[in-house]
């Protein structure tokens, strides 16, 4: 999985989605301009190759790509707060506003958001902070559920993010190599509670770029013990599991993309993400074609989006323009 420079199509972009190895297109905000134009791109992604998945990051606060046009969402650790006042009020919004987000997606052609977000954190992480719903993992097992039932409602697939949890390091893995020292019993009883619990609920996890070292000594997306090991053999997960960002610089101890790749594949990852690298996305491309790699499509075909809603439909949903009043009842945004 991939992304596209701009606003629209180029040559190279159209050239490069036609890949066989490519399945999937994820954006982010430089792709967005208005509803209008992200129309027409995903008109254009679906003319090239219509089986691509199309995939975002639409958590909610600082990671919104998709704003004008949209409704404005909260961070999710906004639901965990509503939820120390009145458990009741946040179980609704935190299923109703994850039923909004993919709701919204699903009427502009989208397939999926990569959420939730299940590290268990309170600010203590550069990279995650308030993307997470409460730094008490019990709460993040309780209200996760609820957002992924939400998603599911709307037809959407739900995938949990960051494996086994990134909140407890200060260090940003988009910048940096995170290392956790913790033991695996630490590590269970917080951390991976969240996954553990709702491992038969998601339909696929996306593994972080953290090395436990005491653990295991390879960051977790390219480690057999955490992603065959453990979530495979020991939680039993069936869903599909993507590697995060290649390009991230937590992903750079294993040398070069095609490396990133290599490593990423040989641990247990189905589909690998290389973002905002065009040259990395073709080198890796190109490492695929030279070890003749067969590329496995029931991961990706398991993403994609289960339902349509036209959006003149979905703005006149009573369950919609409820939500949007929720939102700014509780001064989420």
């Amino acid at each position: 999985m991939l992304d596209i420079s701009g606003v629209e199509l180029s040559e190279e972009d159209r050239e490069v989605l036609r890949h066989p190895q490519v399945g999937g297109v994820i954006f982010f905000a430089r792709n967005f301009e208005s509803p209008e134009q992200l129309k027409e791109l995903i008109r254009s992604i679906r003319s090239v190759r219509y089986e691509l998945v199309l995939a975002v990051d639409q958590e909610g606060g600082r990671v919104q790509r998709f704003k004008q046009g949209f409704t404005l969402l909260p961070p999710l650790q906004k639901l965990g707060n509503v939820y120390q006042e009145s458990p009741e009020v946040a179980r609704g919004l935190t299923k109703d506003i994850a039923w909004l987000m993919a709701s919204e997606l699903l009427a502009y052609d989208m397939d999926l958001s990569f959420a939730p977000v299940l590290d268990v954190d309170d600010h203590k992480c550069l990279a995650i902070g308030d993307r997470s719903l409460s730094a008490d993992q019990k709460l993040v097992c309780e209200l996760g559920q609820l957002y992924i039932e939400g998603m599911h409602e709307a037809g959407m697939a739900a995938t949990g993010k960051h494996f086994p949890g990134h909140g407890a390091v200060t260090a940003d893995s988009h910048k940096e190599s995170p290392k956790d020292r913790r033991s695996l019993q630490e590590i269970e009883s917080q951390d991976l509670r969240p996954f553990v619990v709702l491992a038969n609920k998601l339909d696929a996890i996306m593994p972080a770029h953290v090395i436990f070292s005491s653990v295991d000594p390879n960051p977790v997306g390219f480690s057999p013990f955490w992603l065959k090991q453990y979530l495979r053999e020991r939680l039993k997960f069936q869903g599909t599991i993507f590697s995060d960002d290649l390009s991230m610089e937590g992903a750079a101890v294993v040398g070069d993309y095609a490396s990133r790749v290599q490593h990423a594949l040989e641990a247990g990852c189905d589909v690998t993400l290389v973002c905002n690298h065009r040259e990395g996305a073709i080198q890796s491309l190109e490492y695929l074609e030279t070890r003749q790699y067969k590329a496995e499509f029931a991961a990706l075909e398991r993403m994609r989006k289960r339902h349509f809603v036209q959006l003149t439909a979905l703005q006149n949903n009573e369950r919609w323009l409820a939500t949007q009043h929720k939102i700014d009842q509780y001064g989420l945004v």
